[in-house]
């Protein structure tokens, strides 16, 4: 790259787009941080022949969109919640650490940059649920495209169900039902709807479109898609105790479905109660606590979450329909999160309080994080805490709006760096002095308390609960 100093000159950048397609068990193969004194979201430990590798990400690169959604000005705990949500596929818009750093500092437009990309009159695939209608039917014909194998294009009735739900004439037909059909006959695909019965799920894009993702190797994705009609949705409920000494009004309960899933249900919502007041429904199942997921925590645990949340928490909930719903399409329920409907067209949702890391490898969550923050109107805006007599400090309190909370500390973290330097094993005196030597600046390597714990026993065998122990110590909770 030449800079000149003809001040007129200005920067032409180039993003890169990276396909990333992983098989089971296998990682992306990349490490996403923010650091401190560096702009944006960060590639970092690129794996050499690996999946990340052979996609062409480097590191250094800045990430600016995660499956077509622009993510620069995203947290970046939200920014590792989309990658980890995307299943097996990945598509990563980014630029240049050195283009990145003069693109910003000339004040240019990263969005529109991004947008630029994709081209003019670029717009989403929509995932449309049609309901079938008495008398019209489903409302939509497939008829295969000329001369191209596997691309078949959509017509629709005129007010009939399918243009209802979303789906336009000469729109190309990309997915039904959770199968791509790329590899289906015209005959397999009507076999397929008339196996339908009254419902149909159908992921659709543009024609124009299409080919702007066929000109760049770009798969169409359900994550990248606008949701439309959807039976369904997760919500994020955000409960504030004010502070009740009576909690937040709800019960937890593990229950086991008829179709033997196990599941965290909210019970016996109190009338008045903060839980009600966020809108919560008796016998929802619970998927996150503060933007972390509980598919792999244990009662017990998520009760700690919950109640180590102070008197704010955010509770990411679907009914029992829904959870199936999304199951039978093989994509997970939270990609489409009520509260997350806008990121699909192109803006973004801020960091909840208490969420998760600002370092994080996005292929397993049990990592360490990496917390920078600066100190601001409240400090650093947590407080340390200690088991008396002991070595080793962990996160006591998380001040809401303040630099800890922004940085992604939560209560109940084990504080494993101050600033560079190891302190498991110094007193809490020790470490506070630590963090007073920083000044203004402060690095924290910090890990949630059950993945510190099952990292310092990895020589001892874990025991699995019963069914009988897990209803008889752990079923209910009020909280």
């Amino acid at each position: 790259m030449v800079i000149t100093d003809d001040a007129d000159s200005t920067l032409t950048p180039s993003p890169r787009l990276c396909v990333l397609k992983r098989e089971e068990g296998e990682c992306f193969g990349f490490l996403l941080r923010v650091e401190r004194g560096c702009h944006g979201h960060i590639i970092r430990n690129v794996v050499s022949g690996g999946v990340a590798g052979r996609s062409g990400l480097r590191d250094g690169d800045r990430l600016l969109e995660v499956n077509n959604c622009y993510v620069d000005d995203v947290s970046h705990t939200e920014v590792a919640r989309k990658i980890k949500l995307a299943g097996h596929h990945l598509c990563l818009l980014v630029l240049d650490g050195e283009e990145y750093e003069q693109v910003v500092s000339q004040g240019q437009d990263l969005r529109g940059l991004a947008r630029a990309h994709k081209g003019e009159g670029y717009k989403p695939p929509r995932l449309c649920h049609i309901t079938r209608d008495p008398v019209s039917g489903l409302g939509i014909n497939f008829t295969p495209v000329e001369g191209e194998k596997g691309h078949f294009s959509v017509s629709v009735v005129a007010g009939g169900a399918g243009e209802k739900a979303g789906v336009c004439k000469g729109d190309r037909l990309v997915w039904m039902n959770g199968a791509t059909v790329s590899d289906l006959t015209h005959s397999a695909l009507s076999r397929m709807m008339k196996k339908c019965a009254n419902h149909i799920t159908i992921l659709v894009i543009d024609s124009e479109s299409e080919k702007e993702h066929m000109r760049q190797g770009m798969p169409v994705l359900p994550t990248m898609a606008v949701p439309h009609n959807l039976p369904s949705r997760a919500r994020k409920l955000h409960l504030d105790s004010g502070g009740n000494s009576e909690g937040y009004g709800f019960l937890l309960r593990l229950e086991k479905a008829p179709s033997g899933r196990i599941a965290h249900v909210l019970r016996e919502v109190d009338s008045f109660s903060p839980a009600e007041m966020a809108g919560m429904l008796d016998g929802e199942l619970l998927l996150e606590v503060n933007g972390e997921s509980v598919e792999s925590l244990k009662h017990e645990e998520i009760v700690d979450r919950v109640r180590e949340s102070g008197q704010h928490v955010s509770l990411t909930t679907i009914t029992t329909q829904g959870l199936e719903f999304y199951t039978q399409l093989g994509l997970s329920p939270l990609i489409f999160c009520e509260e997350d409907a806008e990121n699909k067209k192109e803006s973004s949702v801020p960091a909840k309080a208490a969420e998760q890391s600002l370092q994080k490898e996005v292929d397993d969550s049990c990592k360490p994080r990496l917390c920078s923050l600066q100190k601001g109107p409240l400090g650093f805006g947590f407080n340390l805490g200690c088991v008396p007599q002991s070595p080793g400090t962990f996160i006591s309190l998380v001040a809401f709006g303040g630099s800890g909370q922004t940085a992604g500390l939560l209560v109940g973290d084990v504080v494993m760096e101050v600033n560079g330097q190891n302190v498991e094993d110094k007193y809490l005196e020790d470490v506070i002095m630590l963090v007073k030597k920083g000044g203004h600046f402060l690095s924290l390597l910090v890990m949630d308390k059950t993945s510190y714990n099952n990292l310092k026993q990895t020589d001892t065998p874990t025991r699995d609960v019963t069914d009988s122990e897990e209803e008889e110590n752990h079923e209910i909770s009020r909280l």
